[in-house]
């Protein structure tokens, strides 16, 4: 299943909505971008699609592939 052809009830998106606030917060400040944000959206939406509703499997996923800022 695709992330389009997904269907959420109010539990899933309330989870979805708790796992990523707590996946966002999680991120020490430099790392809490908007394309972080997206990213962990993209993440959830896609582990999501293919079923999967632990919060804890859905948090590890959220959290991969994100962009570490370098100081210049």
């Amino acid at each position: 299943m695709t992330r389009e052809g997904a269907v959420y009830y109010p539990e899933d998106l309330s989870l979805l909505g708790d796992v990523y606030d707590q996946a966002f917060n999680s991120l020490p400040p430099k790392m809490r971008t908007a394309l972080n944000a997206a990213e962990i959206a993209r993440n959830l939406l896609d582990h999501s699609a293919r079923g999967e509703r632990d919060p804890i499997e859905l948090e590890l996923a959220a959290l991969m592939n994100l962009i570490v800022p370098v100081a210049a």
